[in-house]
């Protein structure tokens, strides 16, 4: 969906003119609705979010440790390397997603900014993962682990006040339609 008049679409002799989108009444046009509620992926983000905030969670208490007491530091590395991948896995199925719902694998207008954040989540345990096979020194990992946490933090925050203003838009759709 274009989001200013230069991103429009240009009709060219010949071509066929695009078909028309259902208005955008909140975060879903009525079609992009459709989708969201019959793809499995939609189960699959339901799933790994809260597993991901879980695994987060039992990692910044390790890390935490570790940076308080010197103790810990291998359980507080699988922590993080096992936070990294469930991340991973989360933007992939996210992309998958996005792609399914939108019909684009990142920045739909409708999750531009959540997706910005997201590559630098992405970005920082990334950083992570590189620094513990160059072998930074164990404070610096752990430090840098508890920044990407907060990144993560902001975007996970992102995506909840999202969904829920998605979820307050619709139920205040029902209950216009249910008044008329």
């Amino acid at each position: 969906m274009p989001t200013h008049a230069s991103d429009a679409p240009i009709a060219t002799a010949g071509a066929r003119a695009p078909s028309p989108q259902a208005p955008r009444t909140g975060l879903y046009t009525p079609e992009e609705r459709r989708r969201r509620d019959a793809t499995r992926w939609t189960l699959v983000q339901g799933i790994l979010a809260p597993i991901q905030f879980l695994v987060m969670a039992v990692s910044v208490a390790l890390v935490i440790r570790y940076l308080r007491t010197g103790e810990g530091l291998f359980a507080a590395n699988v922590s993080v390397v096992v936070k990294t991948f469930v991340l991973y896995t989360i933007m992939v199925t996210g992309a998958i997603w996005e792609k399914v719902v939108f019909g684009k694998y990142l920045f739909a207008d409708a999750f531009f900014w959540e997706d910005f954040v997201s590559m630098f989540v992405i970005a920082l345990h990334t950083v992570y993962l590189a620094g513990l096979g160059w072998n930074w020194p164990p404070r610096t990992l752990m430090v840098l682990a508890l920044v990407a946490y907060g990144t993560y933090a902001v975007n996970a925050i992102q995506f909840i006040l999202k969904l829920r203003a998605a979820r307050l838009q619709e139920a205040e759709s029902i209950r216009q339609a249910a008044i008329a």
